[in-house]
Order: structure tokens, then C-alpha cells, then sequence
């Protein structure tokens, strides 16, 4: 193996990595490329937050349940998080460019398919069409920002380009409410067609990045990679339907009753850490691999992962309990649900935006602890203020808190790992921010739902033992394990035939209180989550000077820089996985 470079003088290991501020370069380059890794991550994100908004439509016109959408949105999700790995090397490989191009107009046939779907076995083949691709779309993205911008641009560019997930949420929750209520659903995502004919066109004005034919794929890590992802995506999205032990009747199959949700999510982490052991064994044979283990080295850059993966959990989370609470709590309607949390959204994408400016004066170890301090205080604010007018001045300040600190901690925490891991990795940075952005986020809604249902069916037991007015006949006809979140007039006609007076009154009571307690005890423990995160927080390593190198993905028998971890020097923290950093960098 070819001696690396990037060895500094002995003497600086035992130092710590402070914060550089971005150079400024000479010239700055046009903000057309930054234009297109906006326009393009919109029409990305956007299709997601349009299914959500339009469900009631959709349920409607395809004649299906809610869980259809639900099914269809989750299968998209699972695509992109399956073969984000693969689509890095696959860009790389091929061409940044022109394999950019065919997918965004491949995710412009599915928005198409999607407008066009007439039963829900179309939208949900549209739907996982549309993820698989966005797997080449968000790739290129950050070798778009790497190729064109350095310096205070680059840093700006990526905060942006963070920044536009949340914009996109902003621009769904607006469009797409409006057009449910009044000229059809289906319009949200003939739009997004629209969307991907510009974006195709102005990406011919993007400069060209060359092909790698240099560069091996390694399809066996990238099946790997795809069946773990799979089995733990659908393993905890079925947690709170199929059953979290015990199969539930919703449930599939089971194994001497219990849960397929438990099982698959077993043989996830087991195929996992097939994927890792074969990582580490093609690493130490010197042959390419489908993710660098580099990226993830020292304990500083597993740091950077742990955050990154417990604010989306957080921020996924929330974003469900949320809407949750306003429709089935306060009885809003999708428009109002819309209106209700743009101030969250909007401050998630202020903070992406402007958090860049912050890099020079603070380091990220700071601006992530504080980051997760602000979470948990608005989390903790929100529990202890929701009560039946989500407008109040708290709740509303709540939010923004919130959409403030996650903002920052998900810009701040790429690009750290960015400037932390080798240069010549960065597009298997950029591949993992998309893997754990998508399989944090679904685990993150998985385990809300379940934990909250939970503590709804022990409320809702609780309450009704200490109503005298509710029968021992009535709670022993209902069973509480089957509990969900319903509306006081979906409750009444579910109890129509067995209660009446009093009684239908008291189990109402005992409903709504139930529901408000479950949701607060759910943001709670988000807060709590949140300041468990402080931890590794303190651990994130400092930027490197410097910008990200124009090619991405390093070819076979590119030189990659050594990786330097100073927790080591400190403090003796060894490599990947419990194996020595010179295992964990072969």
C-alpha cells in the first residue's frame, strides 16, 4: 500500500483542533450551481411533506386508508436510505453530471406517476421510484458544492443546502395545503414535474465533473448495506402497528406470536454488522469498499454521528408528535395544521441558513452543546404549555426554539464531519449524512408513534379505574393494548353502542386527558434524548482549514490523508468498533 500523505509534525498531535474561520477566496464564483443544489434538494424534500399534507385527498380520490400514504411515503424513504451508499460511487463512476441529470428526470417521471396514480399500488411504486433516485440526486449535491465553492462560499453553500430541506417543508406545507383545498392534490406534484424540467435544464449550466473509471464498485457491500437498511426501516416502522413484542392482528405474520417488527429489526443489526465486518475485511486486503471506515475512524467523527443521528430521531419525532396534536387534539384541519407550524419549519431553515457565520468565533463542540441545550428547553417548554390553543405566545415560542436549535445542529454537524474526515472521502460523507438523515428520521417516527400509543393505552387504563362513572363492564370490553390517538367525536362513535350519558361523557374526559398526557410525557422524553446528547457533543473535533477537494470519491490507488484523532492522544480511544486505528484506517 502506498505510504500516505497528510502525516504532520508529531508535535501538533497532542494539540487540540480549534475553529478556523473560512478563507475567503480571491474571486467568488456565481451562485447558479448553489441555485441548482437548492432548487433540485427542494424538489427532493418537497414530494414527502405533499403526501403528508394531502392525505385526506388522496385517501379519498384512491378510495384507500391512510396507512396506504403512510406505506408509500415510508417506501420512498427506505429507497433512498437502502442505496445512498451505492448512488455515491455510482455518480462518481459515471459522472457526477450526466448520472445527476438522468436521475432528476427519472424523479420527475415518478412526481409524474405519482400525479397521475389511480390506485395505491401506482403511488407507492411511484413514491420507492422516486427515493431510489434522490439515492443519485443527494450525492451529487455535495460534490456540485465541492467543485464550485471554497473558502466562506463553500461553508455558506453547505449551510444552504441544509437550509433547503426545511424551506422545502415550508413550501409544502403552503402549496400543497392550499391546492388539497382547492384545485386537487394531484397539482402538488405536477408542479415538482415542472420543478425537475428546470432543474434539468439549468444543470446543463453546472460545470462538467469528470468520470472515474479508476474507481471499483463494491456491489457486494452495497447489498449488504441495502438489506440492513431494509430490515431495520420496515423492523421499526412496524413497531407500533404490528406490535413492539406480541404480534398484533395488523400484523403480517408472526413467530410463535410474537412481532415480525422485533425479528426483523434483530436481523438488521445482524446483516449490519456483516456490512461492517466486511468493511473492515476488504480494508485490510487494501481493495475497495462501498463506505470508507475512515470517515468514522476517531471518536470524534463517531461523536459527529451520534449527533447528527439523535437530532434527526428528535427532529423526526417531533415533527410527527406535532401535527399529531393539532389534528387529532385540537381538530384542525391539514391547511391549519399547515399555518400552525410554519414558525418551527421556518426557524429550521433561518438557523441552517446563518449558522455558517458562527463557524469563526465558536467551535463545534460549543455550538452543538448549546444547540441540544435550546432542544431540550423547548421540548420541555412545549410539554409543560400545550394545552387546547396552539397559539398561545409559549407553545409558539416553543417551536421556534426548537426549529432554532435543530436548524443548527444539522448544518453544523455535516459540515463538521466534512472538514474532520479526509478530504478525499468526502463524498462517503456526504453518502452516510444520507443514510443516517433517512434512517434516523424513520426510526425517529417509528419509535414516537409506538412510545406514544404506549403511554396513551396506560393513560386511558389509568384514568378509566378512577372514574366512578365508568363501568368494570365498559373497561373490560375495550382493550387498551389497541389503543390509538382518536378525536372525541371518533371516540363517541366507536363507544356508541356501549356507553351513553354520564358514562360516554367520562370516557371522553378520561380520552382528551389522556391524549395531552401521552404527548407530553412523548416531548419530555425528546428532551431528555436531547440532552443525553450533550455527551458526545463535547467530543465533536474542531474544522480543519481548508475546502473540500473537487473529486469526492478517491479512485482505487488514490493516496488518503492519515486520519489524526486527538481523543487518542488524550485520552487512548482506539478505533471502528472497538479495533485499532491502524485497523480502522487500513
Amino acid at each position: 500500500m502506498p505510504q500516505r500523505s497528510g502525516v504532520h509534525d508529531p508535535r501538533e498531535r497532542g494539540r487540540s483542533v480549534t475553529v478556523a474561520a473560512p478563507t475567503e477566496t480571491t474571486s467568488k464564483t456565481s451562485w447558479l450551481p448553489l441555485i441548482v443544489v437548492v432548487l433540485t434538494q427542494i424538489q427532493a424534500s418537497f414530494a414527502v411533506n405533499a403526501l403528508t399534507v394531502s392525505m385526506a385527498g388522496i385517501t379519498t380520490d384512491l378510495d384507500t386508508p391512510a396507512t396506504s400514504v403512510g406505506t408509500a411515503i415510508t417506501a420512498g424513504t427506505f429507497a433512498m436510505a437502502a442505496f445512498i451508499l451505492l448512488g455515491a460511487k455510482v455518480g462518481s463512476r459515471f459522472g457526477t453530471r450526466g448520472v445527476f441529470q438522468i436521475a432528476v428526470a427519472i424523479h420527475g417521471v415518478a412526481m409524474l406517476g405519482v400525479a397521475l396514480s389511480v390506485s395505491p399500488a401506482m403511488l407507492f411504486i411511484a413514491q420507492a421510484s422516486s427515493g431510489a433516485v434522490i439515492a443519485l440526486i443527494a450525492p451529487a449535491l455535495t460534490v456540485f458544492i465541492a467543485t464550485n465553492y471554497h473558502g466562506a462560499q463553500q461553508a455558506r453553500a453547505i449551510g444552504f443546502l441544509a437550509a433547503a430541506i426545511p424551506a422545502a417543508g415550508v413550501l409544502a406545507l403552503i402549496l400543497a395545503g392550499w391546492f388539497a383545498t382547492t384545485i386537487g392534490w394531484r397539482w402538488s406534484f405536477v408542479l415538482m414535474v415542472a420543478l425537475a424540467a428546470v432543474n434539468l435544464m439549468l444543470s446543463f449550466l453546472v460545470k462538467k465533473v469528470p468520470a472515474q473509471p479508476g474507481l471499483t464498485i463494491d456491489w457486494t457491500g452495497a447489498i449488504l448495506a441495502a438489506v440492513a437498511v431494509i430490515l431495520l426501516s420496515f423492523g421499526f416502522s412496524g413497531l407500533a402497528t404490528w406490535g413492539i413484542w406480541l404480534a398484533t392482528p395488523q400484523a403480517p405474520f408472526d413467530v410463535l406470536g410474537i412481532s415480525p417488527a422485533p425479528l426483523l429489526v434483530i436481523v438488521g443489526l445482524v446483516v449490519g454488522q456483516v456490512f461492517f465486518s466486511w468493511l473492515r475485511r476488504r480494508g485490510r486486503e487494501g481493495r475497495p469498499r462501498i463506505f470508507d471506515l475512515r470517515v468514522l475512524a476517531t471518536g470524534s467523527e463517531r461523536a459527529v454521528t451520534a449527533c447528527m443521528a439523535t437530532m434527526l430521531f428528535v427532529g423526526t419525532a417531533a415533527n410527527f408528535l406535532i401535527p399529531l396534536y393539532i389534528q387529532v387534539v385540537q381538530g384542525r384541519s391539514s391547511i391549519e395544521t399547515s399555518f400552525s407550524i410554519i414558525p418551527y419549519t421556518l426557524s429550521i431553515f433561518v438557523a441552517s441558513t446563518f449558522v455558517a457565520y458562527l463557524y469563526g468565533r465558536f467551535t463545534p463542540r460549543v455550538l452543538a452543546t448549546a444547540g441540544f441545550i435550546v432542544v431540550a428547553a423547548a421540548l420541555t417548554l412545549l410539554a409543560f404549555t400545550v394545552r387546547g390553543e396552539w397559539s398561545q405566545g409559549f407553545v409558539v415560542a416553543g417551536l421556534i426554539l426548537l426549529g432554532l436549535g435543530q436548524g443548527c445542529i444539522v448544518a453544523l454537524v455535516f459540515n463538521t464531519l466534512l472538514s474532520a474526515a479526509p478530504k478525499q472521502l468526502a463524498g462517503d460523507v456526504g453518502a452516510w449524512r444520507g443514510l443516517v438523515h433517512n434512517l434516523s428520521g424513520s426510526v425517529g417516527i417509528a419509535v414516537a408513534s409506538a412510545f406514544a400509543v404506549g403511554m396513551l393505552s396506560s393513560m386511558l387504563l389509568i384514568g378509566a379505574q378512577e372514574h366512578p362513572e365508568i363501568s368494570d363492564e365498559l373497561i373490560a370490553q375495550v382493550n387498551f393494548n389497541e389503543a390509538n390517538f382518536l378525536t372525541n367525536e371518533q371516540l363517541a362513535a366507536v363507544l356508541e353502542s356501549r356507553a351513553s350519558g354520564p358514562e360516554l361523557d367520562a370516557a371522553i374526559a378520561v380520552n382528551a386527558e389522556a391524549r395531552l398526557q401521552a404527548l407530553q410525557i412523548s416531548l419530555l422524553g425528546l428532551g431528555a434524548i436531547s440532552l443525553l446528547a450533550i455527551v458526545p457533543a463535547t467530543r465533536m473535533p474542531g474544522r480543519r482549514k481548508g475546502d473540500l477537494p473537487e473529486k469526492l470519491e478517491p479512485d482505487d490507488d488514490d493516496v488518503i490523508d492519515e486520519v489524526a484523532d486527538t481523543d487518542r492522544v488524550a485520552g487512548g480511544v482506539g478505533g471502528v468498533d472497538g479495533v485499532d486505528d491502524k485497523e480502522a484506517v487500513a
